[in-house]
């Protein structure tokens, strides 16, 4: 007979909440062990004892079986010296820690198994919009501190019935320490009220609802992160009565459609894109625009995508089997301000836009929007706003320094002011935000600061760095300027490092890739301050997560009116004409398809006379704006991108012509575009399209990137290059810039999951500090514990 054994597992990762300690009960009982499972601050802590060779086989089984959103991201194992008279094992109460390390489970869409169950006319939830189990349902949006337990959400105000708190202590149940079980007779309900809060008497709210969604009324619904603003996306006139009172110009809307038979009457779905849409994390999802979708050019004008996400909720799936098309699905909010998470608060905010409201009465602890994702025609994936069913996944880092794990202190990063983030860095993990937003509205700002708040409490992490932009103007940094001050009440003043913008980017490239060593760093935007003053936005350099060397960039463009070139697309053409041809641009104003007037083309060569307001900028993004502006394809951008993106919409793909360039100088080099002006004011004074114009402009910056990663090679001996920055959002630009490159034998590091834009740098920021600290602390002592 084999000797008794006992061993203790320490887990960490995405355990708590995904029917991890259910799964470990069931595993522990095929083995005939005894001990315990229990969840707390670590993760979860695991004892068992039995037959020795039954001991070792859970250890083997245990990250190799794993539910379906289980994840062990570490498992430390140690022998426990004697053993107890325990009969049996047993799933104990939780416990907190000193110290909060496990990983809080992001929001899922209801699984099959409830979706069957709620369509089942003899089931107890039939028709039940909060019906969830352990493989699906809210997490994050819910949860008010660690361990994640009932007690420790906001379904704490809802007492189990017989029916729930049976099957929660269950181990043969699905909904075996589900969390947030409910049924209609304990748990949350949904009603429907007029703008005013009043209740419309109704038999069934949700069926009522999608009957006044059908004849063109708007309706607030109470989702899983907050509220949605939904209407009929097949009526101009509702859509348009939804952007005036949202006041939302032009910014594309998000669409919800029934399923995917109903969205390919609308968008092409390459396979990488369905497997987004059905699966657990369903965000939104850009493709393809089909040319014959029956929908408004108003949805998403000038645009070639639609943004589209299936239902995600029990409630949104009760909507659509009312048999509705497809409905505009955008966040419950003024445009700009934060997401409205609250019934008071959504009648006071949301009482003006909508005819009614769908709420409910299940709180939710943290307002989170839907993500945005892109995928490209190769199934390349790219966050481009991360929130829902993204956020908090923490991203675990390269080591630092000698490879221990625990030599940076706790840090904070602030983000950038905007498509703000804010990330909280500790033990070679960072936790990135979920989309907070623009700073520079006030209730935003307030958000950011929430949202630090719960952060730090969540997870029981007090920062003893902050990192931050060097932008002296950012909101993001004046916060972390005035703790770093103790100014801030209640808050000690602490070190603060601070992180040019885009060694930012590329650290967090580095740092979503898993790689810590140099490499040449392509990073395109359109603002960050650079370190001699001047706006940055089309930079090469040596980078690593700690340092870097500005190898090359854009020749600095003069942004007429500052800020202003970012928003009316004549000011950077004509910046960029007066560049190529000095005075004698006005000769070709007239003849080109620039909407602009005689007078502003001659106040801005004023400016530029004067260098009054015009600082310099080797931006991309601002190069992107000013041809659009000179196709005659935008004149104002009435949301952020709107001129780039409608350029890439426009572009021939069958164009593989490009312009002229020139890269000249050393220490930095400096890539010349005046040749490429010269170029285009030709081809559009002799009628080329403005299609065929954006296909030489795109080819053109492929090609003079790819070049300047050529002669930074060169310079540097490095081979692999990073690519990061908003304007790694152009499909098209990172498709072709990808194929030039590896190509040319290098190694391409792309973002995934981080977003490529702003939304990344906090990441970048905390991985910088973090290496910048660690360089100047002693390594911690190595713990020895063997690790599966």
């Amino acid at each position: 007979m084999s000797e008794i054994a006992r061993k203790r597992l320490i887990a960490g990762g995405q355990v708590q909440g995904v029917g991890f300690r259910p799964y470990v009960y069931r595993l522990a009982a095929e083995l005939e062990l005894t001990g315990w499972v229990l969840n707390d601050a670590r993760g979860v802590t695991i004892e068992v004892q039995g037959r020795g060779e039954n001991v070792e086989a859970f250890a083997q089984r245990l990250p190799d079986e794993l539910p379906p959103l289980a994840q062990i991201a570490r498992c430390e194992v140690s022998d426990v010296p004697g053993v107890t008279g325990e009969k049996s094992f047993e799933i104990r109460p939780s416990e907190a820690g000193e110290l909060t390390d496990a990983q809080v489970t992001v929001d899922i869409a209801a699984c099959d198994d409830c979706l069957r169950e709620m369509r089942d006319p003899n089931d107890p939830r039939y028709r039940y919009p909060f019906i969830n189990c352990t493989n699906c349902g809210p997490r994050y949006s819910i949860v008010r501190r660690i361990p994640y337990d009932r007690p420790n959400t906001t379904m704490a105000e809802f007492a189990m019935c017989t029916l729930c708190s049976g099957q929660y202590e269950d181990p043969a149940c699905r909904r075996f320490h589900a969390q947030p079980i409910a049924c209609p007779t304990c748990g949350p309900g949904v009603w429907l009220v007029d703008p005013h809060g009043k209740q419309i008497p109704c038999a069934n709210a949700i069926e009522k609802a999608a009957q006044m969604l059908q004849a063109g009324k708007i309706v607030a619904i109470k989702g899983l992160g907050g509220f949605q603003l939904a209407c009929r996306a097949d009526d101009e006139h509702v859509v348009t009565r939804l952007r005036e009172r949202k006041r939302r110009d032009a910014k594309p809307f998000a669409l919800m459609v029934a399923d995917l038979d109903q969205l390919r009457t609308l968008c092409e779905v390459p396979p990488g894109a369905e497997q987004l849409l059905r699966g657990p994390l369903r965000p939104i999802v850009l493709l393809p625009r089909k040319p014959d979708a029956s929908l408004p050019k108003s949805i998403a004008e000038g645009l070639d995508t639609l943004g589209v996400m299936l239902p995600y909720t029990p409630l949104h799936h009760l909507l659509f089997a009312e048999q509705l098309g497809p409905l505009v699905m955008t966040s419950g909010n003024y445009s700009d301000e934060p997401l409205v998470t609250d019934n008071e608060d959504a009648i006071a905010h949301l009482g003006r836009i909508a005819d009614a409201l769908l709420v409910h009465n299940r709180r939710i602890e943290r307002g989170l929007d839907d993500s945005v994702v892109q995928v490209s025609q190769s199934n390349r994936v790219l966050v481009l706003r991360r929130a829902r069913a993204y956020a908090p996944q923490p991203i675990h880092l390269p080591a630092l320094e000698d490879g221990s794990d625990n030599i940076a202190p706790p840090i904070l990063a602030v983000g950038a002011e905007l498509k703000n983030t804010v990330c909280l860095y500790h033990a070679s993990r960072a936790v990135l935000s979920e989309h907070i937003g623009d700073l520079k509205d006030g209730r935003v700002y307030r958000h950011f600061i929430s949202t630090i708040n719960h952060l730090e409490e969540l997870f029981e992490v007090r920062p003893q760095v902050l990192a931050a932009d060097l932008h002296p103007q950012y909101l993001s940094t004046e916060y972390a300027l005035k703790r770093h001050r103790g100014e801030l009440g209640g808050r000690e003043a602490i070190p603060i490092v601070r992180v040019q913008h885009h060694h930012a980017h590329a650290a967090a490239c580095l740092a979503e890739n898993g790689r810590a060593e140099e490499v040449i760093a392509l990073v395109c935007d359109g603002v960050g301050y650079g370190d001699d003053g001047a706006i940055w936005g089309c930079e090469i350099m040596r980078a690593d997560l700690r340092d870097y060397e500005r190898l090359g960039h854009l020749r600095y463009l003069p942004l007429i009116g500052g800020d202003a070139a970012s928003l009316e697309t004549y000011r950077p053409a004509v910046a960029a004409l007066h560049e190529a041809f000095a005075d004698k641009c006005v000769d070709f104003i007239d003849s080109l398809p620039m909407e602009v007037s005689r007078e502003q083309v001659e106040s801005a060569l004023e400016m530029l006379a004067g260098d009054f307001n015009c600082p310099p900028a080797s931006s991309l993004g601002r190069w992107f704006d000013a041809v659009a502006g000179l196709c005659g394809l935008v004149e104002r951008n009435r949301y952020e991108g709107e001129a780039p993106m409608r350029l890439e919409a426009a572009l021939d793909h069958n164009v593989d012509d490009a312009y002229a360039f020139r890269i000249q100088g050393t220490g930095p080099f400096e890539i010349d575009l005046r040749p490429m002006v010269e170029g285009l004011v030709f081809d559009l004074e002799e009628g080329a399209s403005a299609a065929a114009v954006s296909a030489k402009f795109h080819n053109t910056v492929v090609r003079f990137l790819a070049a300047a990663a050529r002669k930074a090679r060169e310079e540097t001996a490095l081979n692999v290059v990073a690519l990061s920055g908003g304007c790694f959002a152009n499909r098209y630009l990172t498709a072709n810039l990808l194929d030039e490159l590896t190509g040319a034998g290098f190694e391409v590091l792309t973002h995934r999951t981080i977003p490529c834009n702003d939304g990344g740098v906090a990441l970048g920021q905390a991985v910088v500090a973090a290496n910048r600290c660690a360089a100047r602390r002693p390594p911690a002592p190595v713990k020895d514990r063997k690790k599966i």
